[in-house]
């Protein structure tokens, strides 16, 4: 059965070029700073966003969580949105490790959080408080169904913070599915913040790796982190191969996949009964509820069934995310099923 994979990005294998570069990779010891292959994508990925350097770590969970330990000591707080990857799935591993309180701020449903509310935060970071040393935002951001956070709206917030003495950082594990649909360049969409990390392993392809990008001296306090973490990786240029592919080759083709979603979106759309905020279909990822009237169990057991997976966000909530394993055809099987499904339940 073919099985069309709409989970997430992270279900990706590599490309077969990928697969042919990480046979092929030139490796050293990377805990020396030795491997070659690794040098040059952290060279790659600090020059694509105008940092001074960058480190390799093994996913963008731990990239945002040594972002915390470089940029804090314990008893510091950090704001972030209230509906923060960082917050929500990273098994509150800043505060476990870095004894720092983690203060979420609202966000509303386009990832944005109040600007007055971050000023009135940081107007209260005196001497009886916790110091507040970090900003952080999201883009695109996931649990606002893969919103873009706009340059206009970054540039005014890390102003803010920075008019406080307080560095900002950007989880991007998805930055450059913000920057193909905005055409926007990712050195100037991260230009006003002070580091900002991305996943080669979502919508890039790759199977494995995440940079952490900022100036030199927040990037060595990181490489400590990465090593006390047990993320020191010796001859890790197998897999820092299928990343310089992915940053040669994978970003100019996103637009395939917001395509992709705009398709599938739409699509849904127009089935009686599914609700889908179209105007949020930014990138790769399609939020929908299913119709009220149906299980949402049974829907995704028939289509489970079918060799169609979407991920189930709770009651009749479901989520898509496009990729470079999808093709419009399979959008196109993907919608025929779900009327197919949709009848077979009514």
């Amino acid at each position: 059965m073919n099985i069309i994979d709409l989970r997430s990005d992270t279900t990706t294998h590599p490309t077969p070029e990928m697969r042919q570069a990480m046979y092929a990779a030139e490796v050293g010891d990377d805990g020396y700073g030795e491997d070659p292959t690794v040098n040059r994508l952290q060279d790659m990925a600090a020059a694509l966003l105008n940092k001074e350097a960058s480190l390799f770590t093994a996913s963008g969970t731990m990239s945002n969580l040594i972002a915390v330990l470089s940029n804090t000591s314990h008893g510091d707080e950090v704001l972030l949105g209230s509906e923060a990857h960082m917050l929500w799935f990273e098994v509150g591993g800043a505060s476990t490790f870095g004894g720092v309180v983690m203060r979420a701020l609202p966000n509303d449903e386009y990832g944005q959080i109040d600007l007055s509310a971050i000023e009135k935060a940081l107007q209260a970071n005196f001497t009886h408080n916790r110091q507040i040393t970090l900003f952080c935002l999201e883009n695109t951001h996931t649990r606002c169904g893969g919103i873009i956070v706009t340059p206009e709206y970054i540039a005014a917030a890390a102003a803010i913070a920075h008019e406080h003495g307080v560095n900002v950082y950007i989880d991007g594990a998805r930055i450059f599915n913000a920057c193909v649909s905005l055409g926007v360049s990712p050195a100037d969409l991260t230009a006003p913040v002070d580091s900002v990390s991305f996943c080669l392993s979502k919508g890039l392809g790759a199977p494995a790796g995440s940079l952490l990008c900022g100036s030199r001296e927040l990037i060595n306090k990181a490489r400590r982190w990465r090593k006390m973490l047990g993320g020191s990786m010796r001859q890790s240029g197998i897999l820092a191969a299928a990343g310089i592919v992915a940053l040669e080759k994978m970003i100019d083709r996103m637009a395939d996949d917001h395509e992709n979603a705009k398709r599938l979106a739409y699509g849904l759309a127009a089935i009686d009964g599914f609700t889908v905020q179209l105007d949020k279909v930014q990138t790769n990822t399609v939020s929908f509820f299913s119709p009220e009237t149906i299980p949402a169990i049974e829907f995704r057991q028939q289509l489970n069934a079918k060799g169609i997976r979407f991920g189930h966000q709770g009651e009749n909530k479901f989520r898509a995310v496009t990729h470079w394993m999808i093709s419009s055809a399979d959008i196109d099987t993907v919608l025929a099923s779900v009327h197919k499904v949709i009848q077979e339940l009514r």
